[in-house]
This record gives C-alpha cells, sequence and structure tokens, in this order.
C-alpha cells in the first residue's frame, strides 16, 4: 500500500514538472500573450499593406517546432521498447476515425482561441500572473471541460 501511494506520489511529481517546464515553454515563445495570439492567428492581416501587413508570423516557429516534436513523438512511441515513468504503458488513443463530437471540439477550440488568444492550456500558465482576463476565461473554461465530458 505504501508502495502504491509512493507510485501515485512520484507520478504527480513527474507530472507538475513536465506541466511547468511545459507553461515556461509557452511563456517563453510568447504563446501566454493573447495579443500576440491572435496577431498570428488573424492571417487576413498578411494582405493589408506590404507583406505581412499587421500579421505577427513569429509564433509559427513555435508551432513548427512543437509540432515536429510531435509527429517524432507519436511516430516513435509505438515502437520504443521503454515505458513511461511510472506508469504500465503509453496512453495512446487507438481510434483512427474523424467523428462529429471531433470536429465540433476542434470548432470551440478554435473559435475560443481565435476570439481570446487563450488555449486552455496558455490560460492555466497565465493564470499566476492574476490577470483578471485569465482569471474570467478559467472560470468560464472550466463548466465547459465539465460539459464536454458529459457528452
Amino acid at each position: 500500500m505504501r508502495r502504491r501511494a509512493l507510485g501515485r506520489i512520484s507520478a504527480l511529481v513527474v507530472a507538475f514538472v513536465a506541466g511547468s517546464i511545459f507553461a515556461a515553454g509557452l511563456t517563453l515563445s510568447g504563446m501566454t500573450e493573447p495579443e500576440k495570439v491572435i496577431a498570428f492567428l488573424d492571417i487576413k492581416e498578411m494582405f493589408v499593406g506590404p507583406f505581412p501587413g499587421g500579421w505577427d508570423p513569429t509564433l509559427l516557429f513555435v508551432v513548427a517546432g512543437a509540432l515536429a516534436v510531435a509527429l517524432l513523438g507519436f511516430a516513435l512511441t509505438p515502437y520504443a521498447s521503454v515505458r513511461p515513468w511510472f506508469m504500465t504503458s503509453f496512453m495512446l488513443s487507438k481510434r483512427r476515425s474523424v467523428d462529429g463530437r471531433l470536429v465540433a471540439g476542434a470548432l470551440i477550440f478554435g473559435v475560443g482561441w481565435g476570439l481570446s488568444g487563450y488555449s486552455p492550456a496558455t490560460a492555466l500558465a497565465s493564470l499566476l500572473t492574476g490577470q483578471i482576463d485569465t482569471v474570467i476565461f478559467v472560470l468560464a473554461m472550466l463548466p465547459g471541460m465539465w460539459l464536454a465530458g458529459k457528452f
């Protein structure tokens, strides 16, 4: 029993450290600045005046780097002979189809990110700043996450 509790605590510590590193990366890259994110997502600004107009392409490098790491990780994980720390195996989805729930969730995520400049991860990473708009966003996000779990 004591060993199981120690394993759970260790898993929580690893998750906290990994989440903290992720939050630091989001903050250092500017992904926690809603104005910068909205300027990146507003691609119509690319066509106003000389290129790139009012569009801010700097986050493209952040997205490209994250995508490269994720693709490599997802490509290699099923073939790796290692297992994650404090778990028996990696938890990867077996689903290969696109359904209505996935499309609806992606649309809600994209519209919310584009309008507010926050994603769930960047909102949580920004929470420690104490800015009221971040607190309001997270307070509105939590019931939405709970509701999504009901469907």
